[in-house]
């Protein structure tokens, strides 16, 4: 039940920044409960796929999503996601474990100089554009592949392609995040799970909060003020981090 119960609080705050979580819950699995690093890989990409629909379906109902170019990034991440999984069966625990909490870090700074320094880019989407395909392909597979080789969900590398590449605001950049963590994260459990990384008890515990709590984020998100929202973006891979190092 504590795992249950730390989940549901991590997945409502998940829910809330738009993110899967899958870094945050490395951390949180093997810092609290000695889960190996490989098998908290594999099963917090896993859990993501699950989280992330209750959370992408909130979002849609609140209006922040953008479904066309959330749905072309989302199926290329999934490719993406499934070749990086394999790349990280064969990367040794201990640098798996650091390259993580360094690929965590370099998001929270990416998203601090985005949100706090940047001009905002959004703008009208031309949907007839060929230029979102070409993009939405690019941001597809590099956020995949991250995700997929270091197991965590890449949510602060597609909000800022979203928000840079396709110039969507911070809130559609939240709501459209979550629609492409859902392919993303069922690619790359499927090439962990090929490769023995997934417990499936523990995938359960980690489904029935994250599930839950995502649900109930998505609701804050277009009601708490834009500093708070920017901030917990921000600070929630940050927090990560600190646990891995």
């Amino acid at each position: 039940m504590l795992i249950v119960l730390m989940m549901f609080l991590l997945g409502t705050l998940f829910g809330f920044i738009g993110a899967g979580g899958a870094g945050f819950v490395i951390a949180v699995l093997t810092v609290f409960f000695g889960v190996p690093i490989h098998m908290a890989l594999g099963t917090s990409l896993a859990a993501m796929a699950f989280t992330s629909i209750s959370g992408a379906y909130s979002h849609y109902r609140e209006g922040n999503t953008h479904v066309k170019i959330g749905l072309i990034v989302g199926g290329f991440a999934a490719a993406g996601s499934f070749g990086g999984a394999k790349l990280a069966a064969v990367i040794p625990e201990e640098s798996l474990h650091w390259l993580t909490a360094g690929m965590l870090f370099l998001s929270a700074f990416l998203l601090f100089i985005k949100l706090l320094f940047l001009k905002d880019t959004s703008k009208p989407v031309d949907e007839k554009s060929h230029v979102i395909w070409i993009k939405g392909i690019f941001l597809g597979l590099l956020a995949g592949t991250l995700s997929g080789t270091f197991g965590i969900g890449s949510a602060p590398f597609i909000q800022i392609g979203l928000m840079i590449l396709l110039h969507l605001t911070i809130r559609q950049s939240v709501g459209t995040t979550m629609l492409v963590i859902v392919p993303l994260a069922i690619g790359g459990g499927i090439g962990y799970f090929s490769e023995g990384f997934i417990d499936v008890f523990l995938l359960l515990k980690v489904l029935i909060g994250t599930a839950c709590g995502a649900y109930i984020g998505a609701k804050f998100t277009n009601i708490v003020p834009k500093p708070v929202l920017k901030s917990a973006i921000i600070l929630t891979p940050t927090a990560a981090v600190l646990l891995l190092f």
